[in-house]
C-alpha cells in the first residue's frame, strides 16, 4: 500500500483503509469496499477520490474507473443529503413501484440520478433492493420503508424534510 500524507478522508476513514488492505490476499480486492466507505465519507466518487484510492492500492486510475463504472451504486456526482432509491424489479412493479417512482418524481420535482434543487433529496430507480416481500419499497439512504401507497411515501418525505426520518441525526 501506498503511504499517503495529506489524504481528503475522514481520519476514520484513512484508517479503515489502512485495515483493509490488510484483510485480503490481494490488496486490488479492497477496491470495492473502498469506494463504497469513500462514497459514505466524501458523498460521491470525485476525481480526486479515485486518484488517491488508485496510489493507496497501486493501481492506475483507469482500473478505479473501470470498477466504478460498472456498479450502479456509485456516485460520480453528488447525491442529495438523502437518497430515494425506489425499487421496480418484479415484486415492487407489480405492487405499484412504477406508481410510486413516478409520484416521487412529481412530488420531488426531479427524475432519475436527480437532485432538488436545495440538494435535500436524490432520486434514482433501482432494480432490488431485497425487500419483495413488502413491496413496494424505497430505501432513503440505509433506511427501508415498505408497503409504500403515495400517501405513505409522501409522509416518508415529509419526516425526512423535517429532520425526522429514520436515519437523521
Amino acid at each position: 500500500m501506498a503511504a499517503i500524507s495529506n489524504s481528503i478522508f475522514s481520519p476514520a476513514t484513512a484508517a479503515r483503509f489502512d485495515y483493509l488492505v490488510t484483510i485480503y490476499p490481494v490488496q486490488r480486492s479492497a477496491l470495492v469496499p473502498m469506494l463504497l466507505y469513500a462514497q459514505d465519507d466524501i458523498g460521491y466518487v470525485s476525481d480526486e477520490v479515485v486518484a488517491e484510492i488508485a496510489k493507496r492500492l497501486d493501481l492506475l486510475e483507469l482500473d478505479v474507473r473501470n470498477v466504478l463504472s460498472y456498479y450502479s451504486m456509485l456516485r460520480t456526482k453528488p447525491a442529495g443529503k438523502y437518497n430515494v432509491q425506489v425499487c421496480t424489479n418484479i415484486s415492487c412493479m407489480l405492487r405499484g413501484g412504477f406508481e410510486l417512482l413516478d409520484h416521487c418524481k412529481h412530488k420531488l420535482g426531479i427524475g432519475h440520478k436527480g437532485v432538488t434543487e436545495d440538494g435535500l433529496f436524490s432520486l434514482e430507480e433501482v432494480e432490488c433492493i431485497g425487500a419483495c416481500c413488502w413491496a413496494p419499497a424505497v430505501q432513503v439512504n440505509y433506511d427501508f420503508h415498505e408497503n409504500l401507497t403515495p400517501a405513505k411515501i409522501d409522509q416518508v418525505l415529509e419526516d425526512y424534510a423535517a429532520g425526522r426520518g429514520t436515519d437523521v441525526k
